[in-house]
């Protein structure tokens, strides 16, 4: 009796084991149509800068060349012109992206130094990152950059519960422990001071 495993054979005539893994086929060619749709996919779940949908449809480019036995390079102007024709349609927006995330780090904390250096890992230009923080100060006439820096180190002091959100019988002790998360975070000596040795009832 042969085992209830095994069929009579497989269509390449080798025995076909029920629980044999079916052989993958390899994904359909790197073209025109399938990198568009892969970065409307990418736009529609993520907010990203121009930079960012280029990185992303490059590893998506090279895992699909490489599966496919190909030399990716080739590709490479493809990638261009899908990114161009997402900035033509206004589907990335490097000045648009700049603006809002500069607006949700400074929500969390977030230093002009920390700002600038997270945006620039997300490949947004130097002079779109300068012209993003100049038009928050623009958008606060009556607030000086560095109140704007103050507000931003006093929410990383709470979100971090440093300094006045520590209990007072701990402040004293992680005093320098505080002030060194501070500067770690881009924030300079004088405002880390301010606000780790802040009263309590002037942040009221």
């Amino acid at each position: 009796m042969k085992p209830p495993f095994v069929a009579e054979s497989g269509p390449d005539g080798r025995p076909a084991y029920k629980d044999r893994p079916a052989e993958r086929r390899p994904p359909g060619p790197v073209s025109a149509a399938w990198l568009q749709r892969v970065a409307l996919y990418y736009l529609e779940r993520y907010s990203a800068s121009t930079e960012m949908l280029r990185r992303t449809l490059a590893r998506r480019v090279d895992k699909r060349a490489r599966l496919r036995g190909e030399d990716p390079a080739p590709f490479a102007e493809l990638i261009d012109a899908t990114v161009a024709r997402a900035v033509s349609a206004g589907l990335v927006d490097d000045v648009r992206f700049a603006d809002m995330r500069l607006a949700t780090l400074r929500r969390r904390g977030t230093s002009s130094r920390g700002a600038a250096a997270k945006l620039a890992a997300k490949g947004v230009p130097r002079d779109v990152v300068e012209a993003a923080m100049q038009a928050e100060r623009d958008a606060i006439p009556d607030v000086e950059a560095a109140d704007i820096e103050l507000q931003a180190a006093r929410a990383y002091a709470k979100r971090r519960r440093l300094g006045i959100h520590r209990r007072p019988d701990t402040r004293a002790l992680h005093r320098d422990r505080d002030l060194g998360a501070l500067a770690r975070a881009g924030f300079s000596y004088d405002l880390a001071r301010r606000v780790v040795d802040a009263d309590p009832d002037e942040m009221e």
